[in-house]
């Protein structure tokens, strides 16, 4: 049992480290994408991955790069499961995930409010985002498109610095 819980220990620290295809400088850890890693008793390592968005196209890459890296690392068989529930939020993007993104110039999300339990309230008042600029702070953005590159981002611009960037968006 000690053997299987230290084999299980290595695996989850290999595949902490896989990096995200599509935000190369966050690994699956980072992202909060590798929900868990587990070894069986006839020693298969099982690693469970979330995607982002239903339909990911990185979910591919993804499980292949921590597959290989495991392999690589001498276990022989490995399963990568993909897990829909509870879905991926972007809550669990970890502190130091979004400092990795604001680093490399992409505003990470914003944390999600939390609210008590209970009905939700009603607020008809106009909605504005304010998404601060990871390269000079300032809240002067705005969003020139929904979608960027990946699903999972949007194009906004500075307007005290005039460069755009990107955002993570929350879910």
């Amino acid at each position: 049992m000690v053997t299987v819980l230290t084999e299980a220990r290595r695996a989850r620290h290999i595949a902490e480290q896989v990096p995200d295809p599509e935000l190369p400088m966050l690994t699956l850890a980072d992202l909060g994408v590798l929900r868990d890693v587990t070894v069986e008793p006839d020693g298969t390592v099982v690693a469970d991955l979330t995607p982002t968005y239903s339909g990911c196209p990185a979910m591919a890459e993804m499980r292949a790069g921590v597959a290989a890296r495991l392999r690589d690392a001498g276990f022989g068989r490995v399963e990568i499961r993909t897990v829909l529930d509870p879905p991926w939020t972007s809550d669990w993007i970890t502190p130091e995930g979004r400092r990795k993104l604001a680093d490399h110039g992409i505003a990470p999300p914003n944390a999600a409010p939390r609210r008590p339990a209970g009905p939700v309230p009603l607020d008809l008042s106009p909605t504005r985002r304010t998404v601060p600029c990871p390269r000079c702070g300032s809240a002067a953005t705005e969003e020139t498109s929904r979608f960027a590159a990946t699903s999972c981002k949007a194009l906004w611009r500075c307007l005290s610095c005039q460069e755009p960037f990107e955002y993570v968006k929350e879910i």
